[in-house]
């Protein structure tokens, strides 16, 4: 039997995980940074809520994963984080308002595989549900820019508001039955280009030229939505950000954005790093109520981890220091223990190899230091504290070897 991983699905190596995992990280620090604290659902849903009214819709439905339990249940696996969010707040209506939360866990779809898009994959959301204003989605414009700029990769925040593209079909004289499925084709307008647009326009009974020639010209007298997107950019100067534009064309193929949709673009890699929008509907659609006010931003981990790769320094352990003993483990472990008490992620020898061969493999590994430790080193109890990619040795004690690998730039606290 040749073993497989199931396909659209893979193993992630320590040289992998490390960078995935500080990715992670950086994006809980910006979240928190503005008051999102964290929520965690179950991978398993209920069909009849991951199939409901206001979720995803047949686009995105018709690639979800479905089961069966031993009780002839109907369940699927989440497709996303913000069905289940909302289904949380329907179940729990003593949360007071507004409700801001992240998430970062893995969601599952049946659908093409591609660079950055795999079956099993992680999303990483933060939501607010409970406000009407559009201060939140600029926050959610701002937590985007914020987080891109930390991590060094230029990016445009294209923005748009799903009441301009129906006033916009409206005006172009597509059937209000038609306006979903137009929208949807005018989403694939950067992918399949105004000739691929004009053909499935036509194919669905569209006049095309009509529908793309509106949203060039952005012949479209005021609305709702234009007063949003106007709020919108007010809000976005006080935040100090500039990384964004208006883009009649954006439309985000999720049926349930009600109000302002916003992706985000890396030029270094042909896909969205990060998407989302204004669903107002949802919330109170599980209620069996009026609308409750809800928008959100999603960052694709496994795009952005395919960009970061490239730039990143590889590291096969998340050791920052090596302990080499030399004919004196047990006093070696005592200065591992003292190292681990001050936050210093340290391993040490086991095999009692040669230095030689361990400074290799420190090497390999990508450890940035190591540290030998000898008979020599414990009576003046000072440690040769190595730095592997300069060579540079420096003799200190163990409180001196906290201090050096504590303000080290190689190493991140």
């Amino acid at each position: 039997m040749k073993i497989l991983n199931a396909k659209g699905t893979k193993d992630f190596l320590p040289e992998e995980k490390i960078l995935r995992q500080k990715i992670v990280d950086q994006l809980r620090e910006i979240f928190e940074l503005y008051g999102y604290s964290p929520l965690e659902t179950p991978c398993l849903e209920r069909m009849d809520v991951l199939s409901a009214k206001y979720a995803g819709g047949a686009e995105i439905l018709k690639e979800g994963f479905q089961l069966r339990d031993q009780g002839d249940r109907r369940l699927g696996l989440k497709y996303d984080l913000t069905v289940p969010f909302c289904r949380v707040i329907a179940m729990n209506p003593q949360l007071r308002m507004p409700f801001k939360r992240y998430q970062i866990e893995k969601v599952f779809r049946d659908g093409p595989i591609k660079l950055g898009r795999m079956r099993e994959f992680w999303q990483c959301d933060v939501d607010v549900a409970g406000c009407k204003s559009m201060l939140v989605d600029a926050e959610m414009v701002a937590i985007a820019s914020d987080f891109f700029k930390k991590v060094g990769l230029k990016v445009v925040i294209r923005i748009n508001n799903r009441k301009v593209l129906d006033a916009m079909m409206e005006e172009a004289g597509v059937e209000e039955g038609k306006r979903d499925s137009a929208i949807l084709t005018l989403d694939k307008l950067e992918k399949i280009g105004e000739e691929g647009v004009k053909k499935e326009f036509e194919e669905k009974g569209i006049d095309g030229e009509k529908v793309l020639d509106i949203v060039k010209q952005k012949s479209l007298k005021n609305n709702e939505g234009l007063d949003e997107l106007n709020e919108l950019e007010d809000f976005l100067k006080l935040f100090g950000v500039s990384d964004y534009k208006i883009d009649f064309t954006l439309a985000r193929g999720l049926a349930y954005y009600t109000g302002t949709v916003f992706e985000v673009q890396c030029k270094e890699l042909d896909s969205s790093v990060a998407g989302g929008g204004r669903y107002d509907k949802m919330i109170g659609g599980f209620l069996g109520k009026g609308e409750v006010p809800a928008v959100g931003i999603s960052f694709g981990l496994e795009p952005i981890y395919e960009i970061l790769k490239r730039k990143e320094k590889v590291r096969k352990s998340v050791t920052e220091v090596y302990v080499i003993p030399i004919k004196c483990f047990n006093e070696s472990l005592k200065i591992v223990k003292e190292l681990r008490v001050a936050g210093v992620k340290c391993d040490i020898d086991l095999k009692g190899k040669s230095i030689s061969k361990n400074l290799d493999y420190v090497n390999k590994m990508g450890i940035p230091y190591a540290l030998v430790v000898g008979e020599n080193e414990l009576k003046a109890a000072k440690f040769s504290l190595k730095n592997m990619e300069t060579g540079i040795e420096d003799k200190l004690d163990v409180s001196g070897v906290v201090e050096k690998l504590k303000s080290c730039d190689c190493i991140h606290h």
